[in-house]
């Protein structure tokens, strides 16, 4: 959140500093200042009721006060006996409940607070060189702008996407070469729908050299897999300039011989291809912060709008991949009905599905409130045509 300022007072001086957050959320309008004598107990009394704490202490300490107030948010409650009269909460609910408690979790550990000055530099004892993350993030810094503040669970946020930045994800469908993720573009890190693009046969008519529309590229992953599928021209969109500048790097380097366009667009660029994919965040549920737009897709937006559209964008003899999850299925946000139902309602019919079972930590955690719904998901690619007229 940009624009807004932190207020505070210190050594009887009332003092301010930018308020930086990518999460979007508001500056606390309580702060104390906090150091090395703060016990884990006071400061997850403070956080829980909407305290700011600015760190003034040993910035090691603070990262360990973080891990101890995780803990206590995270502590396994007893499990109240189920009463005969109170229905089982359903898969819905269950999903509710646990997108609560994760936003709860994410308030109450924004509490914790670093200050920095306009060069990125944090002035605390055993405090970690994180110019070049926050550079990559908020760009160049000016030490004229003057001090900013963010919490510091952000800043462990911006320090592990600088690592993985830096050590890449490695795509085996791309024969173990890396993408190299930035902060806010979501990190493909599961290989089984990019599994599916790489075994999925080819529209005939790409064959005469036919151009293909990545919708929603964010890496640019998917563009890189077609052009090393021998895709002549692959033109990729996206809404996000984090995404588009990610993309470009990764495609420089992944498929250098490939004619790629990126385009800044929502959703589809001008003009129709033989080949238009699409891997739209899985789950219709509000995101609660703009990072989490890679993941939630309030209502199916996306979905829907590549849908009703894609028929328009195919060339004739055109095939449209939607690579998708049914997570959102078993978790009852959206039904196999609603998703037939608007593939029909868009001119469209299914040509063939392929599917795979992901494999997922998450899949085997019995004590995730998901598991049920993870452990039966299937992704699947489907090749969509414009319906036959009647």
């Amino acid at each position: 959140m940009s624009g807004s300022h932190l207020h505070w007072t210190e050594a009887g001086q009332a003092r301010s500093a930018r308020w930086r957050s990518e999460s979007g959320a508001a500056p606390p309008k309580r702060v104390v200042l906090v150091d090395d004598t703060l016990t884990a107990d006071a400061a997850f009394r403070l956080a829980s009721e909407g305290t700011g704490m600015l760190w003034r202490g040993d910035f090691q300490n603070a990262r360990l006060l973080l891990q101890a107030l995780a803990r206590r948010i995270d502590k396994p409650r007893k499990a109240k006996r189920a009463k005969p009269d109170i229905p089982t909460p359903s898969p819905v609910d269950n999903f509710n409940l646990y997108r609560l408690a994760q936003s709860q979790r994410a308030r109450t550990l924004a509490m914790l607070l670093i200050e920095f000055d306009g060069a990125h530099q944090i002035t605390l004892r055993r405090a970690p060189d994180v110019v070049q993350a926050c550079r990559e993030v908020y760009g160049a810094g000016d030490a004229e702008q003057g001090h900013y503040v963010t919490p510091l669970r952000e800043l462990q946020g911006l320090i592990g996407a600088h690592e993985w930045r830096k050590k890449g994800v490695a795509i085996a469908a791309l024969g173990g070469d890396r993408i190299h993720p930035h902060y806010g573009v979501f990190a493909p890190v599961r290989g089984d729908y990019m599994e599916l693009l790489a075994q999925a046969p080819l529209p005939p008519a790409l064959s005469a050299g036919g151009v293909a529309f990545d919708i929603g590229t964010g890496t640019g992953v998917l563009a890189a897999l077609l052009v090393r599928r021998g895709v002549v021209r692959v033109v990729a969109t996206d809404t996000d300039p984090r995404a588009l500048a990610c993309a470009r790097e990764n495609l420089a380097r992944l498929a250098p011989g490939g004619e790629v366009e990126l385009v800044q667009a929502d959703l589809f660029p001008p003009g129709v291809a033989p080949l238009v994919i699409c891997n739209p965040p899985w789950v219709p549920a509000r995101p609660s912060s703009p990072i989490e737009h890679a993941v939630y897709d309030p209502d199916s937006r996306m979905l829907r709008g590549f849908l009703s559209g894609l028929a328009a964008h195919l060339a004739p003899g055109g095939e449209g991949w939607l690579i998708l999850s049914d997570l959102a299925e078993h978790l009852g946000l959206r039904s196999r009905a609603d998703l037939l139902g608007w593939i029909d309602a868009a001119g469209l019919q299914p040509l063939h599905r392929l599917d795979v079972q992901p494999i997922h930590p998450k899949a085997d955690d019995l004590s995730d409130p998901l598991h049920a719904a993870r452990a039966a998901e299937v992704t699947s690619l489907w090749r969509l045509v414009v319906k036959a007229p009647a």
